[in-house]
């Protein structure tokens, strides 16, 4: 409720601001509020801006505005160029707005709607004003370390668990925050390197890109959750070009990413010179069983097809010792040839995400969670195999 002079709105979630000569209203909302819907259709209406920026990227803009855009889905190049998780973290996000909600009645997002139609309706501009959700994912996941990505799965499932026991309180509360922050915030506090990318990153890349926005007089709809970044980051230097970079991968892990297969391929060498064809066949079951089950068994927790779990588990032996290839993409491959998505799976995904059974239900969801833990499994296979087959040379 703030201008760059001081003087007072009506309503608290309004703030009024000046950059360059530019008059920007900004309103922070809940994302699943219909008051904040009402509000927003009322304020473009009443202020007829030039510009309306909304906290949007492209993609998202499209996924509102394209209700069928999940029917252009490529599984087959999403596996393939490695994005397979951050679809998969993208539809577990979704499902937390969707089910926080259903409870309250209102269509997710529904004040961006209504910022849109108003927009069009004043003949306003729309401007996108966030960072696109797949370099805030792969941002997140860059600055990850190992284990926590590991971890990452489990605790968006356990989060989204939870909403079905939240209480009305809870939901009052929510009604005054940006809800999908609520979620980002809880996960946040186990995985901190989430909130640094998807909150605080973003407060300054919605500043930088509100201020850019064309026209003297623009209206600015944010999540309630970034308002108070928005604001403190208002009159600082914000560059753009850093927060749209997705980290390199760190050296060391390029070097360790080869370096494990070949101290894996030196330790079964030594397997063979220390115990000959015993020894070295030794640890080669170990290193084949431990790979195998542990990837078998992730495919198999995504109730992916026999077939698929029979790829897992002869894929993961080799591919752990190749930092090219994963056994969840083969995995994953696998399931969409055997599985073959249909249309209906596509129309089913916005209500199936809702809930954890409707994951491993959609055959979208399910490939995404093959592929994610299949990899998990091949992974701790690995790890599991190294110290067994250490033993064999003791």
């Amino acid at each position: 409720m703030t201008e760059g002079n001081g003087d007072l709105i009506e309503d608290k979630t309004i703030h009024r601001l000046t950059h360059e000569g530019k008059e920007v209203i900004l309103i922070g909302t809940a994302h699943v509020s219909r008051e904040s819907a009402d509000l927003v259709d009322r304020l473009i209406k009443d202020e007829r801006p030039d510009t309306v920026c909304v906290e949007l990227c492209q993609s998202r803009y499209q996924s509102i505005t394209q209700k069928n855009r999940w029917q252009e889905t490529d599984l087959i190049k999403a596996i393939r160029e490695k994005k397979a998780f951050l679809l998969l973290a993208n539809l577990m996000l979704a499902s937390f707005q969707r089910k926080i909600a259903r409870k309250l009645g209102i269509e997710p997002g529904a004040e961006l709607i209504a910022a849109i139609n108003a927009a069009s309706e004043t003949g306003a501009q729309i401007h996108l004003a966030d960072r696109d959700i797949r370099t805030t994912l792969a941002r997140a996941w860059r600055l990850m370390g190992f284990w926590k990505k590991m971890k990452l799965p489990a605790q968006l499932l356990l989060s989204m668990d939870e909403i079905e026991d939240i209480d009305e309180k809870r939901i009052e509360e929510m009604k005054e925050k940006d809800v999908l922050e609520t979620l980002l915030a809880e996960v946040g506090k186990a995985l901190p390197e989430i909130r640094t990318v998807l909150i605080d990153e973003r407060d300054r890349y919605l500043t930088r890109k509100i201020r850019e926005a064309p026209g003297k007089k623009i209206v600015a709809v944010v999540g309630a959750g970034h308002l108070p970044g928005v604001l403190r980051y208002w009159n600082d230097e914000v560059s753009i070009e850093e927060l749209e970079v997705v980290p390199p991968k760190r050296k060391t892990g390029r070097i360790l990413a080869w370096a494990i297969p070949a101290a894996i391929i030196a330790l079964m060498a030594g397997g063979f010179v220390a115990g000959g064809s015993k020894g070295g066949g030794e640890m080669i079951a170990w290193w084949i069983g431990a790979n195998a089950v542990l990837a078998g068994l992730g495919a198999a927790a995504a109730l992916a097809h026999p077939l698929t779990v029979i790829s897992a588990a002869l894929a993961a032996p080799i591919t752990s010792l190749n930092p090219l290839v994963a056994a969840g993409w083969v995995a994953g491959l696998t399931e969409v040839v055997i599985g073959r998505p249909k249309v209906k799976d596509f129309e089913n995904l916005p209500q199936d995400i809702t809930t954890v059974k409707g994951f491993w239900r959609n055959k979208i969801s399910r490939i995404l969670l093959v592929v994610v833990f299949t990899n998990i499994g091949s992974s701790t296979g690995t790890f599991v195999a190294i110290p067994l087959m250490a033993k064999v040379l003791s």
